[in-house]
């Protein structure tokens, strides 16, 4: 895949961007919904309800760490990893301008 352009855009356009891909795959909105009704878990509690292996679920924890959807403290020998409630609140702040902004009209398509 080529190289996209991020220049031009605002640095919170280009934030958000790389949030919402880190949420375009399945396994990690899978995790994104676990963390949701579990405060904090480690690594090992996720690969139990994923069809993944600890290496990948790993790696998808690793991007949403990078966006900072997630954020993780180190427990001994585990990482505990939680929501971000202020990244995810700029994510529900961006739905809700979307949903204002284009739903609200009546000439909306």
């Amino acid at each position: 895949m080529g190289i996209t352009k991020t220049s031009g855009f605002s640095e919170e356009t280009n934030e958000m961007a790389e949030i919402l891909k880190a949420l375009g795959h399945p396994a990690r909105l899978e995790i994104v919904k676990f963390l949701m009704i579990s405060p904090s878990c480690i690594c090992g509690d996720i690969v139990e309800v994923l069809p993944l292996a600890q290496s990948t679920v790993s790696k998808h924890l690793s991007e949403l760490k990078k966006t900072g959807i997630i954020k993780g403290t180190i427990s001994g020998n585990n990482i505990c990893y939680c929501l971000d409630e202020k990244v995810i609140q700029k994510i529900q702040n961006f739905i809700n301008l979307v949903q204002t902004t284009c739903c609200n009209s009546s000439d909306c398509c």
